[in-house]
């Protein structure tokens, strides 16, 4: 039926689509006719001016987990992307238990070089940001919290989860609380409470955050849009020392949201997600031991193991924990291939469980391994553990069924008489035997072996 429409068909089609069409076509198209007949680029600027009076755009960010490398990859790249589309405004939803200081350096670093105002909410109600995210408020151009939260308790800690000596805790608080005062200073915050929160562990509810002298921080609001109404019109004063007229009446809200690749790698960053990794990626390798070439257990127990290191190298992991670990699961592994009669896996099991103990040693509970996570599957690779145990007893206790032992007690039927000199011949395992016997046996008589001479079997009369 291709190509026999009716016309007045066609021509009622083509006036329904020219009604549906946007004014924005027919504006398009007067532009590119104009730009036809040599438009000036001055009238084209004229006929697209109404685009410049549009509402602010105010980019928005939230960040609700560990401070890490990921975490601060996502930021940077918020902070990139409201510079490059000239925003009005940038707004980080926050809450956080803290994290690495390497990685809020970086954060605040980029924040502070950042040409769009940059605001850090702490919300919603019952959220906190502890540690590092501390740091990050005090060094936001805005410093914001909801009703119901918390800040402070950004005192540091070891690296590696390990307790320091007096003398490196104390030059690490005040090389933290030095930073912090500076940022502080230029923000026109109360530089004593945010020291205290370095050096003294002191945390600060919104209400004497705000009524501090200076307060700590610039405003209190319910909510996102609470907190844009309360900004329109307000004056802040950047890093620089240049001010900034903020203007967020009827805001366009663009979110942000982290990437696949940084999703993932995040969620990976928690303990017990890495430690949950850790143990499948030792399992998945040990499968591969007990059944060399099925591949597919070996591939993904190496990427496990992989992800798992990625983690253990973002968080705050007590090294001796992490080996522990390691050399508990490793004597798992060689009570298959040794006969220890369940020691290498007491041994094994007591490892993986002291090991666990240590291997987060951080005061703060989202950096701390779950009891609920960590129990099932120390249980679980002990019951795998002992059920290989009974297996290999189990295997030491039975006859052999092969070779010359196999047939050692076997039972057969002599088929001719057996002489003690002479000998004879038997029938056993299926197979016919020169015998010989200490005693004469008649033909047809039941006889079982006691011995393997070689090509010939001793037997007496059963």
């Amino acid at each position: 039926m291709r190509g026999r429409l009716p016309r007045r068909f066609v021509g009622c089609l083509v006036l329904a689509l020219t009604s549906v069409l946007p004014s924005a076509f027919a504006e398009t198209t007067r532009l590119r006719s104009g730009d036809q007949q040599g438009a000036t680029a001055g009238q084209a600027a004229d006929r697209l001016a109404p685009q410049t009076t549009t509402a602010p755009v105010v980019y928005s960010a939230t960040v609700d987990g560990i401070i890490h490398p990921v975490s601060a990859e996502f930021m940077v790249h918020a902070i990139d992307r409201a510079d490059q589309a000239k925003a009005s405004l940038l707004v980080f939803t926050l809450r956080t238990p803290g994290g690495l200081v390497d990685s809020t350096r970086a954060i605040v670093t980029r924040m502070i070089s950042a040409t769009t105002p940059v605001v850090v909410f702490i919300a919603p109600s019952g959220a906190r940001a502890a540690s590092a995210g501390c740091i990050i408020t005090i060094a936001g151009d805005v410093a914001a919290m909801a009703p119901g939260t918390h800040i402070g308790a950004a005192h540091p800690v070891a690296g590696g989860g390990e307790k320091m000596d007096d003398t490196m805790a104390k030059k690490a608080a005040e090389d933290v609380a030095a930073y912090v005062r500076t940022l502080a200073t230029k923000r026109q915050r109360n530089v004593t409470l945010a020291a205290a929160a370095v050096t003294e562990s002191r945390a600060f509810t919104e209400d004497e955050a705000l009524k501090a002298s200076p307060p700590l921080i610039d405003l209190v609001a319910p909510d996102l849009s609470g907190l844009l109404a309360q900004l329109d019109g307000r004056t802040i004063t950047r890093f620089d020392g240049s001010t900034v007229v903020l203007k967020t009446k009827d805001a366009q809200v663009v979110p942000i949201e982290m990437t696949l690749r940084q999703q993932v790698l995040s969620a990976i960053a928690h303990p017990n997600v890495a430690y949950l990794l850790l143990s499948l990626g030792t399992l998945g390798l040990t499968i591969e031991l007990w059944s060399p070439g099925a591949v597919l257990p070996g591939v993904v127990g190496g990427l496990c193991l992989v992800l798992a290191f990625f983690a253990f190298s973002i968080l705050p992991v007590n090294f001796a924990g992490l080996l522990l670990i390691l050399f508990g699961l490793l004597l798992l592994v060689l009570e298959i291939k040794v006969a220890s009669y369940g020691l290498l896996t007491a041994g094994g099991l007591a490892s993986l469980i002291f090991g666990t103990m240590i291997l987060m040693d951080s005061s703060l509970p989202e950096l701390q391994l779950s009891l609920s996570v960590v129990l099932p599957i120390v249980f679980a690779f002990a019951a795998i553990a002992m059920f290989l145990v009974r297996l290999a007893v189990t295997s030491q206790r039975l006859s052999p069924v092969t070779g010359d032992a196999g047939m050692l007690g076997e039972t057969g039927q002599a088929l001719s008489p057996i002489d003690p000199e002479r000998g004879g011949r038997v029938l056993t395992h299926g197979e016919i035997w020169h015998a010989s016997s200490p005693d004469a046996i008649p033909a047809g008589a039941r006889v079982r072996i006691t011995k393997i001479d070689g090509l010939k079997v001793i037997v007496r009369k059963d």
